[in-house]
């Protein structure tokens, strides 16, 4: 009885929790209200028989419940109850199949009057290209791609010549005008999806795809990749702006066209270093990973990176000067920045283009020289301070909160003088010794819970007392603010 009881407040629940529920989808900004329409019918359907599946095992529950005495009957088969079932299931998936496919042919017919657009896909980033005056986009392949015709434009093809060219990652569109999408990827699989349009679709390499849809309200929308397309694919986003007609004339008439770029390609001299530095930058994508306004990627930030001494994952460091950037950007994994994974890849750059984004990483402002662990702990100051310096240098704090919040690793806060669970069953008290055996050997004992991912360091005997010294004073830090709270 119980067991029914619930199952029908599970229905019950379900229901109010559709209808009262605040998570419903903001009203489309284009003609594909018939995709709500399509998505609410097959909610509807699979409703009736997620209610109508969990009453009758209710039902079955509570009428077929064992009693003493009472046996079951025996049916191996019953063809009247087989039919019904084959012909109601059948009828339901036809209605939820039918919809869709009568909007997802009408979502690829496109209308004659359509304006085209161009969507060029990269990790991680996005490219959009219109027609020009003759109305035509002109020819593309992927052998043309190089860093004056990152679209890969065919320069040979006068059609293309007067195609207008959008570098970045916003786009804008007229109001109540059709548009054709046309959708090019250059590496991986991406998705084009606009959440308030009701419309995506894959990019693939080496096809060409496409969707169209009428834009009905003015606004922004974000551009998503729908599409797991790597580690930068949380970043690879967009916005598409939509205004009435003169204003998007405007914006448009103010964008430069294939000619003209190949024409600025072709005098060097009009463009400085940083300029081209920052179109290769954008070209391959690396703000996705380094940011340029001090922020925290999957990368070092280039915001005063320039002149630093960086800590290495091999426990030596590094200065960062234009040998070692151009090093990192031909064979990222030589030598690994602590605390960032090794997903970078190799690129093939000519020693001008490295010159260019080298330029770029420099005018961001170059750092004073950071006195090394060592010299640090050499300031006068006291252990636990020098030990807060060293362990901020060596990036301990990326994983070890000092605040009691849960990180990579175990936090620092309390930890001292506390007794661990381990991963093999046993426990420790963390003291002295266990501290500078995680240090130098970091996956001998492992806290349970947490995964075995901490490189081993090799700091000298006076770093250690330091980083063991900043890690009690959390601990004591802790215990003299419980004593001055009221009543302890």
């Amino acid at each position: 009885m119980a067991i029914a009881i619930i199952l029908i407040l599970i229905v019950i629940a379900s229901v109010l929790f559709h209808l009262l529920a605040p998570w419903h989808a903001t009203p489309a900004a284009s003609n594909w209200g018939s995709i709500d329409t399509t998505l609410f019918i097959t909610l509807i359907i699979s409703g009736i028989f997620f209610i109508a599946i969990t009453v009758f095992m209710a039902v079955a529950v509570m009428r077929y419940r064992h009693k003493e005495g009472a046996r079951a009957h025996y049916q191996p088969e019953n063809k009247k109850l087989e039919t019904w079932l084959i012909i109601v299931t059948s009828v339901g998936i036809a209605a939820m199949l039918a919809p869709g496919l009568v909007v997802y042919s009408d979502f690829i017919r496109v209308p004659k009057n359509a304006y085209e657009l161009e969507v060029v896909a990269q990790q991680w980033q996005w490219a959009f290209r219109f027609p020009g005056q003759d109305g035509k986009l002109g020819k593309s392949d992927i052998k043309f791609v190089d860093f004056t015709n990152p679209l890969g434009l065919d320069p040979k093809d006068p059609v293309g010549q007067d195609d207008v060219l959008i570098k970045s990652n916003e786009v804008r569109l007229p109001l109540d005008q059709p548009v054709k999408v046309l959708l090019r990827s250059k590496d991986v699989l991406h998705n084009f999806y606009i959440p308030q349009i009701r419309s995506k679709m894959d990019m693939v390499p080496g096809m060409v795809s496409y969707f169209w849809f009428t834009p009905t309200k003015t606004g922004k929308y974000e551009i998503l990749c729908a599409e797991y397309c790597g580690l930068g694919h949380y970043n690879m986003r967009g916005q598409m702006i939509v205004e009435e007609r003169g204003a998007f004339d405007q914006w448009l008439n103010s964008q430069p066209t294939f000619a003209q770029t190949l024409t600025t390609a072709a005098k060097p001299s009009q463009d400085s270093v940083l300029e081209k530095g920052r179109q290769l930058v954008e070209q391959y994508g690396c703000g996705a990973c380094h940011s340029q306004d001090g922020s925290t990627r999957l990368g070092p930030g280039w915001m005063g990176l320039y002149g630093r001494t960086e800590q290495l994952a091999d426990g030596t460091s590094v200065l960062v000067d234009e040998a070692y950037l151009k090093e990192s950007i031909l064979d990222p994994k030589a030598r690994l920045v602590q605390g960032y994974p090794p997903v970078m890849v190799a690129y093939t750059l000519t020693e001008d283009e490295l010159g260019a984004v080298v330029a770029l990483i420099k005018s961001l402002g170059a750092a004073p020289q950071e006195p090394s662990a060592s010299e640090k702990l050499d300031r006068g100051d006291d252990l636990a301070t020098q030990g807060q310096r060293l362990a901020e240098s060596l990036g301990c704090l990326t994983c070890h909160s000092v605040d009691g919040s849960k990180g990579v690793g175990p936090s620092w806060q309390g930890l001292y003088g506390k007794t661990e669970p381990l991963a093999d069953g046993t426990s420790i008290e963390v003291d002295e010794g266990y501290i500078k055996d995680s240090i130098l050997n970091p996956n001998a004992k492992i806290v349970k819970g947490y995964a075995a991912v901490m490189p081993a360091l090799a700091p000298s005997d006076q770093e250690l007392n330091a980083l063991i010294a900043f890690i009690k004073s959390k601990a004591n830090a802790d215990a003299d603010a419980s004593k001055a709270e009221p009543g302890k």
